[in-house]
């Protein structure tokens, strides 16, 4: 086979480039195998990461097995439970580019022949499919897996719960000891935290997509069959090698739409759309917001985990995984199976012995919890270009809100007014120049939609921002709004007291006023001015686009 790494380290000429190698201790034997790049988000500051170096020895001894050279390539990772509520989360998303870029510089520049990615959180998932993309090299994705769910007064909890509790302590609800005992028992293991929040949402769909090896989004990290399963997917590659299948031939537009009819099924998070845009982008693959609704007329809602719902990602395994809801979903056609996958075979043969085993947990086609998917775009005069909306999270009385506008410059000036018990029952809290632009870096906003959860306003008060919303956000919590109030989006021109209307079943998010009114406030529009800022937040600032196309850089 032609392998990349031929051109670092055969031949005479190579002579140096050997040398470099036989310093750290390689051996003749081990540069005549093809080197397997193993990226690594291992780090001490993450708890999805925490055990990565254990999932990392496992993959190296799968590549060993079947005739490959394993090297260990580290990658950065930001926590965004850590960064959340403070400066640190303007810094999370763009990580996702860093994270691609460093995965494209390191495989190129040192001749790899194939990447196992072993990942786990947020943005680290994203940024190494959108750098291997670029590669397009035989590619297999590995992540640490879900934390397991706490439990206190024998009630299931998680990550989302805990933000909430802070709200509850707000509002006069709990006392301090009682949040101490929460916080003390909400994340009780290392892994991605443990409901269809981001990371886990991410790690799903990698599995959806053809890119991981059955059982990648659900075995809890904890799990001695996730170390088996690390073997596996460094077995896995070498073979992908040997057949030649690249990244490309999995990552096709087919399977993204695979991976969006699951992500319905699911109930995934609200930064999927970024995420699978960005990637699509990578692939260069057409998609478009469009699409996302089109997918969520067709495929029910199959699952309710954490924050929608009680149940978190223990459940979902034992319940069948991801394998169980592809095989619900072929019931009525919507998925491609025929899509070769990492595992050399396709995705009908890879579930072909799939079934739901508990049916609390993954309902049956005929009985969804909705006929419309997790996710829905919405468009109207706020949101020209689109904005995004967990659905599968809104509690029913919500899918439609009329109410009105509390407008807020920032997050910080909106979970103040929250604290202070500023926001009342039929609200509209509008939260902008937080989008890629403007914040820059596009917060996540867990802090007050679980301070309004915690106070019990979920059901009654409404969220819209250019900004995002973590997967652990529940409510109406519209985010993504395009254009972004720095860009001159009409989220900009909202006034305190507006009435803003709400019709999720029908995708619209409308600024109750005449177009005459809304042309002369656009016409007289001047966007905040930014302050400039340094450093790699500030070169962010300047190259990204808008969030419906991704956030990429341009």
């Amino acid at each position: 086979m032609n392998l990349k790494s031929d051109n670092v380290i055969k031949g005479p000429e190579r002579a140096p480039n050997r040398s470099l190698f036989y310093a750290m201790g390689y051996t003749e034997e081990q540069l005549n195998r093809p080197l397997v790049g193993v990226i690594s988000a291992f780090s001490e500051i993450v708890p999805g990461h925490i055990h990565l170096e254990k999932i990392v020895e496992s993959v190296k001894t799968g590549v060993l097995m079947n005739g490959g050279t394993p090297i260990t390539i580290p990658s950065i990772g930001v926590c965004d439970g850590i960064a959340m509520g403070h400066i640190g989360m303007k810094y999370s998303l763009p990580s996702r580019e860093l994270i691609a870029d460093s995965v494209e510089s390191m495989a190129i520049a040192h001749g790899l022949d194939a990447l196992v990615l072993v990942p786990n959180c947020d943005k680290i998932v994203p940024g190494m499919i959108m750098g291997a993309l670029r590669l397009n090299l035989p590619t297999v994705l590995i992540s640490g897996g879900p934390m397991l769910a706490g439990l206190n007064d024998g009630e299931e909890i998680s990550l989302s719960y805990m933000f909430e509790a802070v709200g509850s302590y707000k509002a006069g609800m709990i006392t301090e000891e009682r949040l101490g005992e929460i916080e003390r028992s909400a994340c009780p293991s290392c892994g991605s935290c443990a409901g269809m929040y981001t990371a886990n949402s991410m790690n799903c769909l990698s599995e959806a997509i053809g890119l991981a090896l059955p059982g990648n989004g659900t075995v809890p990290a904890v799990y001695a069959q996730r170390l088996a399963l690390a073997k596996k997917s460094g077995m896995a590659v070498m073979e992908l090698l040997k057949e030649d299948i690249k990244i490309k031939d999995i990552i096709t537009e087919k399977s993204v739409e695979n991976a969006l009819a699951c992500d319905m099924a699911l109930g995934c998070s609200t930064n999927t759309v970024l995420h699978l845009l960005a990637i699509a982008n990578e692939a260069e693959i057409p998609l478009d917001l469009n699409l996302i609704n089109k997918v969520s007329e067709k495929v029910p809602n199959l699952c309710h985990l954490a924050p929608a719902g009680p149940t978190h990602m223990e459940e979902l395994y034992v319940a069948g995984g991801i394998g169980a809801v592809q095989k619900e979903l072929t019931k009525r056609n919507l998925l491609h199976t025929d899509l070769i996958t990492v595992t050399g075979k396709t995705l009908g043969e890879n579930i072909k012995d799939c079934y739901i085993k508990n049916h609390k947990v993954i309902r049956p086609i005929e009985e969804p919890y909705s006929e419309t998917g997790g996710l829905a775009i919405l468009w109207g005069n706020i949101a020209k270009r689109g904005a995004v909306v967990k659905r599968s999270a809104v509690a029913d009385e919500m899918l439609v809100h009329e109410g009105p506008a509390r407008v807020f410059d920032s997050e910080d000036m909106a979970i103040k007014a929250i604290y202070e018990g500023k926001i009342k029952s039929g609200d509209v809290v509008v939260i902008r120049y937080e989008g890629p632009k403007g914040g820059p870096g596009m917060r996540e906003m867990l802090n007050p939609t679980s301070a309004l959860a915690g106070m019990k306003l979920d059901k009654s008060v409404a969220l819209i921002t250019d900004g995002r919303f973590s997967g652990a956000s529940r409510g109406a919590s519209i985010g993504h709004v395009s254009p972004e109030a720095s860009a001159g989006g009409a989220i900009g021109i909202i006034e305190e007291g507006d009435i803003i209307q709400i019709d999720i079943p029908n995708y619209s998010l409308n600024l109750k006023i005449t177009d005459e009114e809304l042309e002369n406030r656009m016409k007289n529009f001047i966007p905040k001015e930014q302050e400039k800022i340094k450093g790699w937040l500030g070169r962010y600032q300047r190259l990204v686009t808008s969030s419906d196309r991704g956030a990429i850089l341009e």
